[in-house]
């Protein structure tokens, strides 16, 4: 029956929306009520079907016009309380999409009056609507100052009257904006009557208060002397990002040259820290200058065949002994990999070796695992394989070519990695696992042993630590961070240089590491209190079907910088 009434009830708005000529607004409204009740999809969607739908009506004529029929609907709409505010936006944007095409002089003249009195009754407080709903109905009418005067004195449109009584009024209400804070909204009618008697001053108290929407919006509709003064401003707040866009996007080069470049550095140095070092490359735009500071980077990061391969491809000399490098002061800043008692990594890639490794492994009671995969820069773009998996125990790293062994021996590579994921006497344990189940199961979809898991401890759930990702953890745990410049090199180019193989057998066997203290009690101070012997234990997953989460699965694993960056 439920169907049948929402059926019925959908049947009725749309005829009644087939002709409008005998509709009133109030009536509209309702049924506008009516379709938005009895619609199932998300309130995003929703919204984009009615707008699509009001604007298609607009075609059905509406009495006596399109333009006046809206202005209608908006002095009714505050009486639908809760839906005041979003179908006034709809009924705007149907009716911007529809004035594309024309309407009648007369339509149009008469709506501007109307919506002139409405934003009038609206400041006065007769009728209720919100502040960015009235910046949009007069851009959508253009409603002139002229026109607000004319509505002020109930004049005849064709008036010769001065914009005067309109311009007076209209600043004492962006005054009261102002003095309220609302300052986006006191922008955008200034920008919209053209108005700019406000000036370095109105932007100072912008900026003061962190409004910096607003604050660009201003100095774009002024023009470039104000846009110096708010790159200026940007600038002495340290805020570099806001001060590159801006010159950038208004071509302030060279008024700013240096504030330019040191934004250029700050955004290199962001990406550095990331591990985004193509895309890094790339936004040097091959500037000499530029180039070299990435080289620096790279070097500090102890990233050193980078720093190599920069020099050779751009002819950049100076950089000495970038090959034996002076590794005391990294030794100081991020854990060694001597300090885990590794006896060795063993790369992967033959059956033999796959089986002995299997066996090992097998005979573990904990190991650490983590995968990598080559980084995808192109937004929107498919993630690629994941490239290795690393399974660390006490004293060895097993690093696993999964593009190699699943080119080769597909079925025994299943077969064994099966018998490590899904065996309940290993316990596993992993960093944000769950992002390495969804990638291995795209990447290897057909193959059992990503399907299954069992006996899984992913080592964020027990610390929930907000910050610093297995980097930070290992620090608070261990004393010192990890070295992540490598995260996001090339983990499909073969061979794996020395300090990739280091880096992954690194991020799997600090695991275990961090474990000890769990299993130990030696949490530090800085781990939070409470967290006993049961509570890690109470964290193990025995069981995890991961058939299903390949179509649940959102996301890959993301840099901050919004692309698909690998692990």
């Amino acid at each position: 029956m439920d169907g049948d009434r929402t059926n019925k009830a959908r049947t009725i708005c749309l005829h009644a929306y087939h002709d409008l000529s005998h509709v009133s607004p109030v009536v509209f409204l309702y049924l506008l009520k009516e379709c938005y009740a009895y619609g199932t999809c998300k309130a995003t969607k929703k919204f984009r079907a009615l707008q699509q739908q009001v604007h298609v009506v607009l075609y059905n004529s509406p009495q006596p016009g399109p333009a006046v029929f809206v202005a209608h609907c908006l002095y009714v709409l505050p009486i639908f309380e809760a839906h005041s505010e979003g179908f006034s936006h709809l009924l705007i944007s149907a009716l911007c999409r529809f004035l594309k095409t024309g309407t009648s002089s007369e339509d149009l003249l008469e709506s501007k009056y109307l919506s002139s009195q409405l934003f009038l009754l609206a400041v006065y407080g007769s009728i209720v609507h919100d502040e960015k709903v009235l910046v949009k109905m007069l851009k959508a009418f253009d409603v002139s100052l002229k026109d607000i005067g004319n509505a002020m004195t109930n004049e005849d449109l064709n008036s010769s009257n001065s914009s005067e009584p309109g311009r007076t009024f209209v600043e004492k209400f962006i005054f009261k904006l102002i003095e309220s804070e609302s300052y986006m909204t006191a922008v955008s009618l200034l920008e919209h009557f053209s108005i700019r008697q406000s000036g370095e001053s109105f932007l100072i108290k912008i900026m003061q208060n962190k409004d910096y929407r607003a604050a660009d919006k201003w100095a774009t509709f002024m023009g470039k002397p104000m846009l110096c003064v708010l790159v200026q401003e940007y600038s002495e707040r340290k805020l570099l990002k806001h001060a590159y866009n801006i010159i950038k996007k208004n071509s302030l080069q060279q008024e700013f040259p240096e504030i330019y470049h040191k934004c250029k550095e700050s955004s290199l140095k962001k990406l550095a820290e990331k591990g985004c070092w193509d895309v890094a490359e790339s936004k040097t735009n091959g500037n000499k200058q530029l180039l070299e500071y990435l080289v620096y980077l790279a070097m500090e990061a102890g990233y050193f065949e980078k720093v190599e391969e920069y020099c050779e491809r751009y002819s950049l000399s100076g950089f000495v002994n970038v090959k034996e490098p002076d590794t005391s002061l990294l030794h100081s800043r991020y854990l060694q990999l001597n300090e885990l008692v590794l006896e060795d990594i063993i790369w992967v890639d033959e059956v033999n070796g796959l089986r002995d490794a299997t066996c090992h492994i097998e005979e573990c009671k904990v190991v650490g695992i983590d995968c990598e995969w080559k980084p995808n820069y192109e937004k929107g773009s498919k993630p690629n394989k994941v490239s290795i998996m690393q399974i660390a125990s006490e004293k060895v790293v097993f690093v696993f070519d999964l593009i190699k062994l699943f080119e080769d021996v597909p079925d025994v590579m299943d077969n064994c990695l099966a018998r490590i994921l899904q065996s309940p006497r290993v316990l596993k344990l992993g960093y944000n696992f769950q992002c390495d189940v969804r990638q291995l199961a795209q990447s290897y979809g057909r193959l059992e042993c990503f399907k299954q898991y069992e006996m899984l401890l992913d080592v964020q759930n027990v610390f929930k630590e907000p910050r610093g990702g297995l980097s930070g953890l290992a620090e608070k745990i261990l004393g010192a961070g990890l070295n992540k410049t490598r995260r996001n090199s090339n983990w499909e180019q073969r061979p794996l240089s020395q300090n990739q193989l280091e880096y992954a057998a690194m991020d799997a066997a600090v695991l275990i590491h961090i474990f000890r203290h769990v299993r130990s009690y030696s949490q530090p101070d800085t781990v939070a209190e409470g967290h006993t012997n049961m509570e890690w234990k109470s964290h193990i997953v025995s069981h995890m079907d991961n058939s299903m989460k390949i179509k649940k699965g959102k996301k890959s694993k993301k840099s901050d910088a919004g692309t698909d960056v690998g692990h």
